[in-house]
């Protein structure tokens, strides 16, 4: 893929936190979520791919745009494409803060399908890599990454989405004497924070997104961080439509590599202040953004400040 791609590809994730920035606060996750899906897919138009989107909004018959399966893009290379117009739905309509606009893009095939269930997660910076595994309890996991950062485990910050679901893993990390943050959602963001030592956050554990788990490990590749994940469906159909999709073990432990192979491009805008970015910032006539944008063939991360104008009253 063309290096060019890649800040082309900011273009995408601003033109979806700017539009659905305005419903920051405002209570409805609905208007939020379909405000950033418009104004992606329109900003896809002007993007030189033959793009397929492989993780999205959901299957045809559940979402009329940006659905698995759906071609974008005005011609050029073939990518496979993985999205969230608003990680963060509930966060944006609360205006609490890490809400994102997410894109990653691989070539062909390069990005595990997989289908909107729960998957087990474990995250962390470069320094994780060959440290951190699911197989490991998480005492043995804070223990181990503690060494490795040469410090205590009661130094280290783990990040955790407040589920009924977590009430034993965050017993057990208290216990071990780590630090909790407790998040509403947003784990795509708390896992790209991992790699970013001014955030405080030091691992991710715990069940998520299936679809974010491959976005998030899109991002940890290109900055050299260290993710793995297992796919855990809730039910009978929820395996089959995995299996359909082409996973063939349930079971397996994915590593980074199985989830994003290849040349990867990650890029994110934020869309309310977050740990890693800032969110739009509305002034009179215009807004200013702050984006990331990372490609894992040369490891460059470029955070982008940019300035919009507006010369008429966007679309919301």
């Amino acid at each position: 893929m063309d290096r060019n791609l890649a800040l082309e590809a900011v273009r995408v994730t601003e033109a979806a936190a700017l539009n659905c920035a305005h419903w920051t606060g405002r209570g409805d996750e609905k208007a939020a979520d379909q405000a950033a899906v418009d104004a992606m897919r329109k900003a896809f138009d002007a993007l030189s791919i033959d793009g397929t989107v492989v993780i999205g909004e959901g299957e045809r018959d559940e979402a009329p745009m940006l659905y698995i399966g759906e071609k974008v893009g005005s011609g050029g290379p073939k990518v496979d494409i993985a999205l969230d117009p608003l990680e963060g739905t509930t966060i944006c309509a609360t205006g609490a803060p890490n809400a994102l606009a997410v894109i990653a893009m691989a070539d062909g095939g390069n990005l595990l399908h997989c289908p909107d269930t729960y998957m087990s997660k474990i995250a962390a910076g470069p320094v994780g890599n060959g440290v951190i595994d699911l197989d490991k309890s998480p005492t043995e996991n804070l223990h181990a990454l503690a060494e490795a950062k040469r410090c205590k485990v009661e130094d280290l910050t783990v990040i955790i989405l407040s589920r009924p679901r977590h009430e034993a893993l965050i017993a057990e990390v208290r216990k071990a004497g780590a630090r909790i943050r407790l998040i509403g959602d947003g784990d795509v963001s708390a896992a790209i924070a991992t790699t970013k030592p001014e955030t405080g956050i030091d691992l991710l554990m715990g069940i998520g997104g299936a679809p974010e788990g491959v976005l998030a490990a899109a991002a940890l590749r290109c900055v050299g961080g260290s993710f793995q994940g297992r796919l855990a469906p809730r039910n009978d159909e929820e395996i089959e439509r995995a299996k359909k999709m082409g996973v063939k073990d349930i079971k397996k432990k994915f590593q980074i590599e199985e989830l994003a192979a290849g040349d990867v491009m990650f890029a994110a805008t934020g869309v309310t202040d977050g740990d890693y970015l800032r969110g739009v910032h509305f002034f009179s006539g215009g807004a200013t953004t702050q984006s990331v944008v990372m490609r894992s063939k040369t490891k460059t991360v470029r955070v982008i400040n940019a300035t919009h104008y507006f010369e008429h009253k966007p679309n919301y």
